[in-house]
Order: structure tokens, then sequence, then C-alpha cells
């Protein structure tokens, strides 16, 4: 795809979002699901997401969700409060009004923040797990947010009482019962109104920030970071972990600068991403240009998107880290810096993660768990204390604390951002001086992603295939070693389909919301060889899809 012109700058402001459509099309757009199926209420990998200009995230909507919610919770005697979060996106504001109307009606415990601030996805994960580690009645969570997604987008997720994003059979519970409701015309769905719901009970103020603020020191250590006299830029870009920053740097005594203090539902602050879109993406070095552009003035500068389970690493003197790259560092920095964790402890990859971290693993001795795309994959495991790191692609990751025992089972941008300052004050090299000591033991990796068009049915029979699909021997130039259709680390099914060489790989998934199907490929001999993959690649999903 051609990068725009624009990319990297700030939007002009007719091409902004109109704030008063959206906001009317939240209330008054009315989802039609049995004519309209791309209207339904669908989970993907992080929750329902959809913008309410397109009737796909509108009030009727989370009206459905939100019962459908209480009513599971109901089913498995979930009793103790829900902890809910929104992010600075929007929509979010007016689904949080229309969440708390719904779950309050149906005599479920609120927590929410105090003051209506907003709350991090993984400071809801956090909350939810240092309540029912003490307390008789369990508790879950609601996030809502689309996390990086662009400004007219929503988004809502479901945390189960393990902390982290709910597993497919709840989800699909929770999607069924909302459609059917949805197809009903909302018979079934119980709200308060806004005078009982102000009066209410039911909904308590909690001190998100304090709870997680203070807990920091057992999973980061802080106080080598305040030796070192570390200093730390943070770019907020706008997000909901923009009040976290100053009670971190008071309580611990950290050097930390917030560059931008903004918070604007437009997002009008966030240079366009490389398609000519404000997209809050903390992984985009075009969407981050304005972070860059100060990199000199920190030891380690980040960023983080606005539900904050995303993380940008930037390095003084190389700039912004490739997430992958990323990943390798902290795990094998956590592998040698927490002596607590037991020996067995495994460290978890995403099939479409780079090769580096399967490479790296290896040479430390340690288990590589290996599973589909979806950070839900790793919750049971960390939960357990068994999976000592979880890491996606997309830049986002969490860890067990210091004794081994479970922070969040959601990604969570802050500790990943903090890491990146320990890293550097407890071994005086920064994360991508280390990454570069990496690619000189392990090799250097070329690494690509593309999209390609797909029509629905291709896109069904590619999420469908068997490893006996596949007839070739041979990719770009190398045996082919293994075909997975399902993923070595759980056994869960892919989705798609995954092809390994000696040196290089590729894995084809089709979209949730695109008719594309996306390959990730990488190489560990050149660019030209991955090109190379890129071309067969291409070229035996074709064949076998038809």
């Amino acid at each position: 795809m051609a990068i725009h012109p624009q990319a990297g700058q700030l939007a002009h402001h007719d091409s902004l979002v109109n704030l008063p459509q959206l906001m009317t099309a939240y209330y008054l757009n009315k989802p039609d699901v049995v004519n309209h199926p791309d209207e339904k209420v669908s989970f993907g990998t992080s929750g329902h997401r959809g913008s309410a200009l397109h009737t796909t995230f509108n009030q009727d909507h989370i009206l459905a969700i939100t019962q459908a919610i209480a009513e599971y919770r109901l089913s498995q005697h979930i009793t103790g409060p829900v902890y809910l979060a929104k992010d600075t996106h929007a929509l979010s504001e007016a689904a949080f009004q229309t969440v708390l109307s719904v779950l309050v009606a149906n005599n479920v415990k609120v927590r929410v923040q105090a003051g209506g601030g907003f709350t991090p996805t993984p400071v809801v994960s956090h909350a939810v797990l240092t309540h029912n580690a003490k307390a008789s009645e369990l508790s879950d969570g609601i996030v809502i947010t689309p996390s990086h997604n662009p400004p007219e987008d929503g988004g809502i997720k479901y945390n189960s009482i393990k902390g982290g994003p709910a597993d497919k059979d709840i989800t699909d519970w929770v999607a069924n019962r909302a459609n059917d409701l949805l197809a009903a015309g909302l018979e079934g769905v119980k709200i308060c109104q806004q005078t009982e719901l102000n009066q209410s009970a039911l909904i308590e103020d909690f001190d998100y920030i304090s709870h997680y603020v203070d807990d920091l020191e057992n999973v980061i250590d802080m106080q080598a970071i305040a030796n070192a006299k570390i200093r730390i830029g943070v770019d907020p870009m706008g997000g909901s972990g923009i009040h976290y920053w100053q009670p971190i740097a008071d309580k611990y005594g950290l050097d930390i600068s917030v560059v931008n203090t903004e918070v604007d539902p437009t997002f009008r602050f966030v240079p366009l991403d490389k398609d000519g879109r404000i997209r809050m993406d903390c992984s985009s070095s075009y969407s981050m240009a304005s972070l860059l552009k100060l990199k000199d003035d920190f030891d380690i500068a980040v960023g983080n998107d606005p539900d904050y389970d995303r993380h940008g690493i930037v390095c003084a003197q190389s700039g912004l880290m490739n997430p992958n790259a990323y990943l390798a560092v902290a795990i094998e920095y956590l592998s040698q810096h927490r002596p607590n964790w037991p020996e067995d402890t495994m460290f978890g990859k995403t099939l479409v993660s780079s090769g580096m971290i399967d490479r790296v693993v290896t040479g430390l001795g340690k288990q590589l768990c290996e599973v589909p795309v979806g950070f839900k994959w790793y919750v049971e495991g960390m939960y357990q204390g068994t999976m000592g790191f979880g890491g996606e692609e997309s830049a986002g990751a969490s860890f067990l604390r210091k004794d081994a025992r479970v922070w969040t089972t959601d990604k969570d941008g802050i500790i990943m951002a903090l890491l990146a300052a320990e890293i550097l004050a407890v071994t005086g090299k920064d994360p991508q001086t280390l990454y570069e000591e990496q690619v000189a033991r392990y090799g250097k990796p070329f690494y690509k992603r593309i999209d390609v068009p797909a029509t629905p049915a291709q896109k069904r029979l590619l999420s469908a295939l068997q490893a006996d699909n596949v007839k070739q021997t041979s990719l770009a130039g190398e045996e082919i070693t293994s075909v997975l259709t399902h993923a070595p680390g759980n056994h869960a099914a892919i989705g798609g389909l995954k092809v390994c060489t000696a040196n290089g790989w590729f894995a084809a998934r089709p979209s949730g919301t695109e008719n594309v199907y996306k390959i990730y490929l990488e190489s560990f001999v050149s660019e030209q060889h991955l090109a190379d993959l890129e071309q067969e690649a291409k070229a035996l999903v074709d064949s076998v899809l038809g």
C-alpha cells in the first residue's frame, strides 16, 4: 500500500470526525440484524467494535450486549461488582452511560473511576484479579474502548472473573443473546432512567489510580529506575492513562515528563497514520511522529494507545522500536532478572510474531508457548502463574509479578513502557541496543504484513483449511518443515494457515472486518528472500482457495 502524502502530519480541521453527527448517529441509528447481518453484534479478538455512522456501534447494540452480560453473570452466580472502564473515544462516554443504565436496572453493583475519569484496560484486569484474590463474591469487568481505532469508532470488551478477555464460549453466548434481543426489538432489556441512575447506591466510586500505581513496585523495579535517574518522556496520545503518569512519578521519585496533556475525542493532535487516517497506533512511526521529534530529550520515550493495552518504545539513538524486537528483548531480560520465577515458566508468542522470539527462547533454554492471535489465549497461563510473559506482534504484552504471581491477564502498556526504563537502568543499555546484540547472535529477521483481497467464501474456506490441503513441499527455495492449522502451544485452531521452512515462514488469516486476508511473512535470509516468500505465499494460498 502506498504511503499517504500527509502521513506523519496533523490532519486538516475539515477532515476531523464530526462529533455532533457521530453522537446523533449513536442514538438515532437502529441496527437491523435480520436484514443486515453486518449490523449484528460480533465479538472479534478484542470485543465488539464498530462505528455509529455505519450502524455497527449504536445505543441499541450496547443495551443488548450489556443485558446479555448481566444475564450471563446471573447464570454463573457472579455477584461481585463489575469493574467498569472507558477510554477517551467520543462513543465511549455515551456507551458508558448506556452500560450503567442496564447494569443498575439489573441490580448489578458497578465500580467506576471517581470523578468520571478514564480507566485503562490493564487497570481493570488488575482490579478484578486483586478483588477476586480476597473477596468471596467474584467480580468481572467491562471495558469500553475500540483500542487504537480511529476517532469515529467505538468498542466494548467483557473481561471474565480471571481478569482478561473472556474466552470464545462466553463471547459467543453474549453475542448470540445480544443479537436475539436486537431481533426482538430489545424486548427483555432492562433500562434504568437517568434520575434513578443518579441516586443509585449500586454505583460505587473506586480509586483505580492509587490501587494500581501503589502496586507497581511489585512488578517493576521502580527503585532501579529512580536510582539511575532515567529520563522518561511520555506521550499519552490522548488516552485513558493520561492521569496515571504523575502519580507514578510522585510515588516512586521518577523523572517523567508528559509531553502532551490534551484529551480531545477528535484526536486532532495525533499525526495521520500511513493511510492518511488518524489512528492512535503507538507502534506506527507515523502516528508517533510528534514524540519521535522529542526523542533526543529523553533516555526512553513511550507512547500508548487510548486504552493503554499497547506500547510504543522510543530509544534516544535509534527511534521507535519494532514491536517484535521489543518482545524478544523483554523476554530475554525478564528471564534473567526475575529470580523468583520458576525455571519451567513459559514464554508466550502468537503464531504471527517474529521467529526471533523462538530463537531467543530456545537460546535461553526456556519453554515457548505459541498460540493463535488474541491475548485471550494467555489468560489461563498467566492466571495460574505458569505463563511468565505473553506478547502479541501488535505491540501488546504483559508479564507476572516479581514473585511469579499474576499481575494482569490483559495487555498492559504501562508496565511494558516502564520495563524499557528498567532495562536501561539495570543493564546500562537501551532495548534497541540489546536487540542488535540478539541479531548478532541469532540472525537478522525481515518481517512484513500485507492484505490480499478475498471474497467472503474464500475467507470461510481459508479459516477451515486443514494441513493436508497444502500439497507443496518447498517454499522460496527451502523445504517446508511444517504446515500448521492449529497452534503448537495449545492446539487451538488458527483460523488460517502457517507454513514454515528453516529460515522463513508465512501465515495467512482472514480478516474479521474486511474482505481481505492478511499474510504475515518473515525471512532470516534477505529482503529478496522475503519478496520470494511473499510471491510464493500468495500463490500457495490461491491454489488452496481455488
